[in-house]
């Protein structure tokens, strides 16, 4: 691991300036997926800009008709949110079942978002639940952010301060956990809204999707049985030692029939 310098900034715009500023400046939020990329010399930095500082990246605001996190929230404090758990369980589920307490603690909603891991947990939940990623200069939709594999559509000096959450009528999350990481083998966020379902998908693919033939099929009648005989092709999917991309299309319409059961409170 080469030298590095450490940067703690107090406001969006200084940790603006040192990304612009620097050689090959990195941000640096909770850490728990950047610094593993550091001890593996995946990552080089001339300089780490801590974004610990900032507390306009911090808390959780609800005006009734959406909930907004700050993008240096811990998964931790989403899932301990009574905002969240009241207005979106199904997002505070996935929050507390992220890896362990010390990644759920340490862990911030827009370094997970930044990194883009395909297995991650929230981008089901940012394309299910049809967020919008705020970021210092402009808003992000959630069907725009994720472009494929570790990759999203942020500028390079691009910082996410905040993501905002429509609340939905009912939402849940579902997830085959792989018992080492905890990361999603297969994770699926169910949501419902006044204009129709939307289905997110993480851990299957290169990147998290969108099952637009479930959500047709839950638009027309919310119910575990509305999926039943539908099937996502495996050739669009990812094999690993761990799963193949089979088995992960077998679990995708396992695992939603499950969070729709749980969106119903079954």
């Amino acid at each position: 691991m080469r030298d590095f310098q450490f940067h703690r900034p107090s406001t969006v715009a200084q940790a603006k300036q040192l990304l612009q500023s620097t050689e090959a400046g990195k941000l640096l939020g909770g850490g728990q997926s950047f610094l593993p990329v550091l001890k593996l010399d995946m990552a080089q930095p001339s300089d780490l800009i801590s974004l610990a500082g900032v507390t306009e990246l911090r808390g959780i605001r609800s005006d009734g008709q959406q909930v907004t996190i700050g993008a240096f929230t811990t998964h931790a404090e989403v899932a301990a949110s009574l905002d969240v758990r009241a207005k979106i369980p199904g997002l505070a589920k996935l929050a507390d079942g992220i890896g362990d307490p010390q990644v759920r603690n340490r862990g911030t909603l827009g370094g997970s978002l930044a990194h883009a891991d395909p297995a991650a947990d929230y981008p089901a939940a940012i394309l299910g639940l049809s967020a919008t990623i705020n970021t210092d200069r402009r808003t992000i939709a959630a069907d725009a952010f994720f472009t494929g594999l570790f990759e999203t559509a942020l500028e390079p000096d691009e910082i996410i301060v905040s993501v905002r959450f429509p609340i939905p009528e009912r939402s849940a999350y579902g997830k085959f956990a792989s018992h080492a990481s905890r990361y999603a083998v297969v994770g699926v966020m169910v949501a419902k809204f006044a204009s129709g379902v939307r289905v997110g998908v993480t851990g299957a693919g290169p990147s998290a999707f969108r099952w637009k033939d479930a959500e047709a099929a839950l638009t027309a009648r919310f119910s575990p049985d509305a999926i039943s005989g539908l099937s996502y092709p495996s050739d669009e999917l990812t094999s690993t030692p761990e799963a193949s991309a089979e088995y992960r299309a077998h679990l995708i319409p396992v695992i939603t029939r499950r969070a729709i059961q749980a969106a119903l409170g079954g």
